[in-house]
């Protein structure tokens, strides 16, 4: 969501770096492996960072709602049947 500065897409290298072949490297995003180049600006630098992460990587794609969205709908039915008892067991 943030505008990224200039040097991010080296920085994210140097990490990636370090890391390959000698570490494990979670990456969680909402955006595909083909924007990355864009969204970092750095077309070299991102072609290195993906060439190494996949590499060896374990790709989970999640489909669904927002969890977000999913918890705030449980939170409207919850008011609507009133209020609760509260964690204590007090009324």
């Amino acid at each position: 969501m943030k505008r990224l500065g200039p040097t991010a897409a080296e920085d994210l290298l140097e990490i990636f770096v370090r890391r390959h072949e000698t570490a494990s490297t979670l990456i969680t995003t909402n955006r595909p492996t083909q924007d990355w180049g864009q969204f970092l600006g750095d077309i070299p630098a991102t072609t290195a960072i993906l060439d190494r992460f996949l590499a060896h990587a374990e790709i989970i794609q999640m489909q669904g709602k927002s969890y977000r969205l999913h918890q705030r709908a449980q939170q409207s039915n919850g008011d609507a049947e009133g209020p609760k008892a509260s964690r204590r067991g007090d009324a």
